[in-house]
Order: C-alpha cells, then structure tokens, then sequence
C-alpha cells in the first residue's frame, strides 16, 4: 500500500488537471502572452478568406502588445505617437482596430479606447466588428465574464462589463468596464477619454490631395484628439496609415513632434525602390526577395498596383514615399516620336483641352494640347498651342485653333472653382459656338490629375509629333512637379483623361 507522499506524487496537480478539463484555460494563458495568437484563434469570426500569415502581422501584434502592457501598468510606453505607415491590403484594420480593442479587455477589462477613420461609416464599421466578435459564441465561450453592457450597445459607443462569481449558485456581480468611442476625422470627441487613442486611415485616399481636407485632418489630431487622454504623461496615439501626401498626418507629426516623443514604423511594399523608407532599418531583413508579402503584394500584384494608383499614388500608398523617385514623374526618355500623323483607322479619337491663365499679367501661360487615342491603345501628341495672352486674345486663339483643327476635334477646357471661373468658362462655351465644346470643372491638384498620363508615357505608350514645340513641352514634363510651369502637363492630363476616360481604381 502507497504512502501519503508515494500517492501525492503520482497526483495530478491541480492546475494541470484543471486544463485537461477545459482547455480553454490552456488558450487563455497563450493568449495572455500573445496578442497575435490571439488574432490567429479569432481571425475567422471576422473574416471567410484563409489567413495568409506574413511576418509583419506578429511583428505589428507584438508592438501593440509592448504598447499597452505598459500602458496598463501606468507607465509611457516610451513615445506619445505610434506611426505604422503600411500599404492597404496588409491586415492592417483587422490588427489594429478590429481585434486589439478586444484582446486588450480580455486583459484590463476598464480600458478606454477613442477611435477613428476618415468617415464615420468607416469608423462604425470597425466598431461594429469588434462588438460583434465580443458578442460571437467563440469569444463567450472562452471569456464569459466579458460582455457588452446591455443599456450602452451602440456602434459609435458601447461599453463593457466584467461578471466577478463569488460562489456558485449566487448571480455574480458585474464590474463597469471599459469603452469604445468611434468618431471620424473632425469628429466630436467632447466628453471622452481614452487610454489608448487610434487612427485609422484619417484621409480618404480620393480627396488626400485637398489642402482643405489635409489642413483639417492635421489640425483635429493636433488640436482635439490630443485633449482626449486620461493622463498626457502615459496615454499613446497610434495612427496607422499609408502615405498619401507630403504633408498628411504621418508628414505632419514627423515635422512637427519631438523625434524621442513618435516610433516610426514604415513598411514599403517593395525594396527596388524604397528601401531607404524601412523603419527600423533591420526590418530589411525579415522582406524576401525584396517583398513585404511576396503572397499579397507579389511583383505581379504591385504592377497591377502601379496601373491603377499611377506613379504618384503608388509612391505614396505602396512605397511610404508620397513622391516619386527621384523627385519626377515623367521619363521623358520614353517619348517615342513620329514624323507624321495618322488617319483612320488609325485614330480612334482626338481632342484639344486647354488649360486657362488667368490673364497676361499672371505670368502663367495658356496651353492647349491636341492629343489622338490610337487604335493600338496608345497616345499621340499631335500639337501643342501656348502663350500668354490677354484676355480677348486667348479666347480668340481658342475659336482660330477651334476652327484649324476641325469639327472632328472635341474641345475641352478647365472650369476653375468658384464663381470667377464659371463664368469664365461660360465665355468660352459662348466663343465656341457650333463646336463640340465642354468644361471640365478641376478636382485634385496637378500632381495627382498628372498620375494616369505620367504612368503611359513612362510606360513607352505616348508618341510625340515631331514639330518645334517639341522642347519645351518634354523640359516641362522632365521638371514636373518641380517646373516653374506647369500649364502643359495639366493639358496633356485633361486630354488623356477625356481619350482613356476609365477611372483609376482606388485602393484602401
């Protein structure tokens, strides 16, 4: 017969047995540890895709997780702003503001979060996801003290409880717990606090290049969202984007907070180009072949990307540098020439835009280019009209080269906003009676209307009529963004916009 110790021995211990009848305890202690293996348990309650792991989803998990453990002890993480610039379609939102909120209370039940996004539907949506994963069947059946409080279970603002059971068979007590405020960019936050503040894509790729909408964006993060912290001392801002403009939020931060108060962490989709915009530097390492994810973001993919978001718009969104290499948008090395033009069936069809100057005394030139859609899918610069002229002048170059190039030639000229330009506009439609004459109200600043043309004549897709305004119309372009003009490129983007009139397609 076994002695007490010989039988305490052979016990099994208590903790242990406890596990092999509810294995969640084994899963709650690993998620405790590891805020990405929790993402890894719950990520099919939020999406029906497969999930592509990639190294920058751990490395992204384990920040945030050395964030607020930190956090949670009343210590500064060691910076005021957490910056991830990343390229979308990265499992960015799903990290950040879906699932972190919610591992989080799993750990400190009374967090506070603010959140938010470029739009309110946006930001409702993310809300949404996460009070949906607390209230799914997987999360209650591994944390059933966690829940949403019944009498505040909106979207823009829910908050939580924690059931603490003393004895078995008594109801247990509920504990106030934390909260989650969803707001967009400009959005009121009066009467809120947060432990953790996040940004999630506070501009909308579409209007990134308005000074209005940068100006307001950078100003709500500086100026309000900054006043919504339970302690200054301890409470981060995490904002998590791709670039989209030199002086968006990510711009204006690194230009305007201390350096030891921000940790930057940027992430290109590709090294060719953009390996000087890794940060931290040793980050290098862990892409393969030169990719952030050769799954996501393969070559073939960033090709696709670099079509449809134009050179501008993939140097900002894909590689972290919201401008292009080398400071130019245009190869004009890629010109390719010819000493006649086509007839049919050659020419598919051709238009003059002309872009406008206020008047002679402005310093700046009018400029109509006439350019032809080729049945081959490619663009013909056929001529060029420039000058600064007075007022009456330009409106009579516009009839006479209206009248030379025939009623077989669509002309379109830019409506610059507000009432001045309308109206200027109208005497043009007057001036070109018996055309086909349109304006065409200007949206987005040059830089980014030039994307779509600068992408075909890097691409070796844009021929030029051999004729002597040849020079300066490719200096022009060789200088852009950085020309002291720039009159000719924005008409030779208006006209390949009205040739090719598919819309760029946007990525969030």
């Amino acid at each position: 017969m076994p002695t007490k110790t010989e039988s305490k021995r052979t016990e099994i211990p208590k903790r242990m047995l406890q596990a092999i009848q509810h294995p969640n305890l084994i899963r709650r202690e690993m998620f405790s540890r590891s805020f990405f293996e929790f993402f890894r348990h719950f990520w099919a309650e939020m999406n029906n895709d497969t999930l592509q792991l990639n190294w920058h989803l751990e490395f992204l998990c384990d920040v945030l997780q050395d964030m607020a453990e930190k956090v949670a002890r009343g210590k500064n993480p060691g910076y005021d702003y957490l910056i991830i610039n990343i390229p979308p379609g990265t499992t960015k939102s799903t990290i950040v503001s879906r699932m972190f909120p919610v591992w989080a209370w799993t750990q400190w039940y009374w967090m506070r979060f603010i959140t938010s996004s470029y739009s309110s539907a946006l930001s409702l949506e993310l809300a949404e996801d996460s009070r949906d994963l607390l209230k799914s069947e997987s999360f209650k059946a591994m944390y059933p003290e966690i829940g949403v409080k019944q009498d505040r279970d909106t979207k823009s603002n829910f908050k939580l409880l924690k059931k603490e059971w003393h004895r078995k068979g008594l109801q247990p007590r509920e504990l106030k717990g934390g909260s989650r405020l969803s707001t967009s960019t400009g959005g009121s936050t009066t009467g809120f606090q947060g432990h953790i503040l996040i940004v999630d894509d506070p501009l909308d790729p579409r209007r990134s290049s308005s000074g209005v909408e940068l100006a307001k964006a950078n100003r709500w993060l500086s100026e309000t969202l900054s006043t919504r912290k339970i302690d200054k001392n301890i409470t981060p801002t995490v904002l998590i984007m791709q670039r989209l403009h030199q002086s968006d939020c990510t711009g204006h931060l690194l230009e305007t907070i201390d350096a030891e108060n921000v940790k930057l962490i940027s992430l290109p989709g590709e090294l060719d180009n953009y390996g000087d915009e890794v940060r931290p530097i040793e980050l290098k390492e862990y892409y393969q072949k030169g990719l952030l994810d050769p799954v996501r973001l393969n070559r073939k993919v960033l090709r696709k990307l670099y079509t449809q978001l134009g050179q501008y718009g993939y140097s900002g969104q894909i590689g972290q540098k919201p401008v292009p290499p080398g400071g130019g948008m245009f190869q004009v090395d890629k010109f390719q020439y010819a000493d006649r033009t086509f007839g049919r069936p050659q020419l598919v069809k051709t238009v003059r835009y002309w872009d406008k100057a206020a008047s002679s005394n402005s310093g700046a030139y009018t400029a109509g280019v006439k350019m032809a859609r080729l049945n081959n899918g490619k663009a013909m610069v056929i001529d060029v009209k420039r000058g600064q002229w007075a007022t009456h002048e330009r409106e009579q170059m516009i009839r006479s080269t209206a009248e030379a190039d025939g009623q077989g030639v669509d002309v379109y000229y830019e409506q610059e906003p507000g009432s001045g330009g309308k109206e200027s506009a109208e005497a043009t439609t007057r001036n070109l009676a018996g055309f086909v004459a349109r304006p065409d109200p200007a949206k987005g600043d040059k830089v980014y209307r030039a994307d779509p043309f600068s992408v075909q004549v890097n691409s070796g897709n844009v021929l030029l009529l051999r004729a002597d305004w040849n020079h300066d119309f490719v200096e022009e372009l060789r200088f852009f963004p950085f020309s002291t003009f720039k009159d000719q490129v924005d008409a030779s983007s208006g006209a390949y916009a009205k040739l090719f009139s598919g819309k760029q397609v946007e990525v969030y």
